[in-house]
This record gives structure tokens, C-alpha cells and sequence, in this order.
């Protein structure tokens, strides 16, 4: 079994990615290491982020692969917000509940009817290092749009709020099995094992 350490603290993505890479990979993350302490997120874009996430992973964990995730929601009536703000969207210690009301309460500036559906997207962003080197950035996405109206209960983030393209279901609706064959996540991990299939790491 690979030893693998995914640099968050958010249980919902440490599940995620554990699914999706599979029985032939130990998933660990900072809530098995609580000693340590990744820098703070100053990029300006994804892949900014999830590099520094995985490099600051990597000082602390030598020889050990590490793989960080930066991921967000894009709303093209809001320029892209919330975008590499998504988790800290109404604060750096803002709740999923909170970040939503945020978004809710700017989408209404911007249209009143509260069944109005904007176009958006996920976007993810992995980037996977060892000791400080960079070894390969894998990315996802998937199109479709936000809504002020929330649905489902699955999910974490703003899944209750995102319908993919193509589906009549927020992403909170729709099982983990079909969000994973949808999801911006989904998309990544699945690039970066094919990059780990064709780099077998020691």
C-alpha cells in the first residue's frame, strides 16, 4: 500500500479523494498529523495555492508523497467570485452555512427572481510533491450553474446550490457514486493516477 498525505483538514475531501484513489493508497491528512501547520494561501490562482499547500505538506513529512487540492466555485455574474476565496468567502473562519448566505445575498444584487439559475463551475487544482519538488499538477471542472435556492442535503461546500450541467439535481442530490463521475475532484484525481500509473513512485 502507498503512503499518500493529502494536505487539508476538510474530512468531506480526505473521504473524497480516499474513494477515488482507491484500496491501493493510505489517505492520510492534517487530522492524523495535527502538528502540522501548512502556510498561508497567498496565490492568486488555484494552482498557486494547492503548490504552496503541498510544499508546505512536504517540509514537514520528508520522503513522503504529498498532495495538496485547491479548489473553488467561479460564478461569471460575480467575475468569478468566490473563485480561490471559496472556503473563506465571508471570512477566514466563515462556516459552509456562511460562505452560502454570502454568496445568496450578492447573487440577489444581482437578480431578484430566487429560481434564477447563474452560470458557474468547479474547478479543482492538485498539485503533488516530494520533498519540495514539484512532481505533477493534475486539474478538473465542471461546468453548470448556481442557484439561490438550495437543495439536497449530501455534499458539503456549495454543493446544494450547484447543478452540473446536464442534471436537474444539485450536486447535494446526487450520490457520491455519480458526483464522483462528475466532479471537478473527480476529474483531477482521475488524472493524477493516470500519472502515477504511467510514474509508479517508490
Amino acid at each position: 500500500m502507498s503512503r499518500l498525505f493529502l494536505a487539508t483538514s476538510n474530512p468531506h475531501k480526505t473521504h473524497e479523494v480516499t474513494t477515488l484513489l482507491g484500496s491501493p493508497w493510505q489517505v492520510e491528512d492534517m487530522l492524523s498529523h495535527p502538528g502540522i501547520t501548512l502556510p498561508e494561501e497567498t496565490g492568486t490562482t488555484f494552482e498557486e495555492n494547492a503548490i504552496i499547500k503541498a510544499k508546505g505538506g512536504s517540509a514537514a513529512l520528508p520522503g513522503v508523497l504529498v498532495m495538496a487540492d485547491d479548489s473553488g466555485l467561479e460564478v461569471d455574474a460575480l467575475d468569478g467570485q468566490p473563485g480561490v476565496y471559496s472556503a473563506r468567502y465571508a471570512g477566514e473562519n466563515a462556516t459552509d452555512a456562511e460562505n452560502r448566505l454570502l454568496l445568496k445575498e450578492r447573487l440577489r444584487h444581482i437578480g431578484r427572481n430566487p429560481a434564477q439559475y447563474f452560470p458557474a463551475r468547479f474547478y479543482c487544482c492538485l498539485a503533488l510533491v516530494r520533498d519540495g519538488q514539484l512532481l505533477h499538477v493534475a486539474t478538473g471542472t465542471v461546468e453548470g450553474w448556481v442557484s439561490m435556492i438550495q437543495r439536497g442535503k449530501g455534499g458539503f461546500g456549495y454543493d446544494s446550490m450547484f447543478y452540473p450541467e446536464g442534471f436537474k439535481k444539485s450536486f447535494a442530490e446526487l450520490s457520491q457514486a455519480e458526483k464522483n463521475t462528475l466532479s471537478h475532484r473527480g476529474q483531477a484525481i482521475e488524472m493524477m493516477k493516470s500519472w502515477l500509473d504511467r510514474n509508479p513512485q517508490p
